[in-house]
């Protein structure tokens, strides 16, 4: 008997996978667009990336657990797709981070383009071309998010955090992808796919639908197109100045921006403004948002994200000791959007529940 079991008894053990896979996929894609109206035009690069994976995860299904090799063409237009629109997205999420970077939008066709040719006249490099847009794509974002959550400027300073995770859980995921249809190629041609299936299986599903959460959880964090759009300022907002080109800042400088940043703070009370991040927190000064990000890392050992969340919580400490407003409404007055985001900044930075913070506060009084 051949060691190589025949196709449709591997479909049994494996085809159910990828199926939930693109059923979770789809859920979290149906929750998405029937909470939130806008979802579309605010978060329309990553929810087209969910789709794109759920559709992906189908095929894949299909493809290994049926034997149906005529989708094998389709499977490989859409996997080339992937890697660069995750980029994009995430570049959105860079906001004015991104800026400059000399690579424009348009350029990241060429993989898919060079794709389409390479399927027509030589199908044979197309394997290697998948491999290598995943890995470097992956790595790319590996790369991107070693500055940490001042790396994405133009997420909400709330969900700052779960973007940079998401950041990192789609580099890691395209280099793992990358990695198991590498995998599948060297099985191929060593024993026929023996273990193809399984290495689809459990390689590329799993990090199939860690992309598909990563891309969700970080279209969370968009601002509204309004909000973030270059230029564009609140009806608080000034008319926006013009920001001066990014360049080296003396000690000085930086603690002049902090000093800025602070009144802002203390005047304004601009942490309360929900939809905050660096990008709008840098055309509030006049500065590059770099410049703004590093004067506040310089002064404080923050990044922007926790210093504006420290505002938030010192506002919500003064709340619960001088009112008697209950929790929930206390956290949106101070900025924050959700209680899980709220509650796990105020531990952070009380060592304490909100709650138990307050009654300390008032046997504190009594005493």
């Amino acid at each position: 008997m051949s060691p190589i079991r025949p196709p449709v008894r591997q479909a049994m053990l494996f085809v159910p996978l990828p199926f939930i896979v693109s059923g979770l996929l789809g859920l979290l894609l149906l929750r998405t667009i029937r909470s939130r109206e806008e979802a579309w035009r605010e978060e329309g690069l990553f929810l087209l990336l969910v789709a794109a994976y759920a559709i992906q995860s189908v095929l894949v299904g299909l493809r290994w657990g049926y034997d149906m090799r005529g989708l094998v063409p389709i499977q490989a237009m859409l996997a080339v797709a992937l890697p660069p629109l995750s980029w994009l997205a995430f570049q959105g999420l860079a906001g004015s981070a991104a800026a400059g970077r000399g690579v424009p939008p348009v350029a990241h066709a060429a993989g898919p383009l060079l794709a389409v040719l390479l399927l027509v006249v030589w199908p044979d490099p197309l394997d290697a071309l998948i491999i290598a847009l995943f890995i470097g794509y992956g790595a790319a974002l590996l790369w991107q998010a070693r500055q940490g959550t001042d790396g994405l400027g133009a997420s909400r300073i709330e969900a700052a955090l779960g973007s940079h995770r998401s950041l990192v859980a789609t580099g890691v995921a395209l280099v793992s992808s990358g990695a198991v249809d590498l995998a599948i190629g060297l099985d191929t041609a060593w024993s026929g796919g023996r273990h193809a299936a399984a290495l689809v299986s459990g390689g590329n599903m799993l990090a199939i639908l860690a992309l598909g959460w990563a891309a969700w959880t970080a279209g969370e964090s968009v601002v509204a197109p309004a909000a973030q759009a270059p230029g564009a300022a609140s009806p608080a907002d000034p008319p926006p100045a013009r920001v001066p080109a990014e360049g080296i800042e003396d000690d000085a400088d930086l603690a002049a921006i902090a000093k800025a940043v602070e009144a802002l703070m203390a005047e304004r009370h601009l942490y309360r403004d929900v939809d905050l991040n660096l990008d709008r927190l840098a055309r509030r000064l006049g500065r590059p948002a770099r410049a703004v990000s590093r004067a506040i890392n310089r002064t404080t050992g923050l990044s922007v994200s926790q210093y504006v969340n420290n505002q938030r919580v010192a506002e919500a400490c003064r709340l619960l000791a001088h009112t008697q407003e209950p929790v929930t409404r206390i956290l949106f007055e101070a900025g924050f959007q959700t209680k899980s985001n709220f509650n796990r900044e105020f531990q952070r930075v009380t060592g304490t529940t909100p709650s138990a913070w307050r009654r300390a506060s008032a046997s504190a009084c009594a005493d």
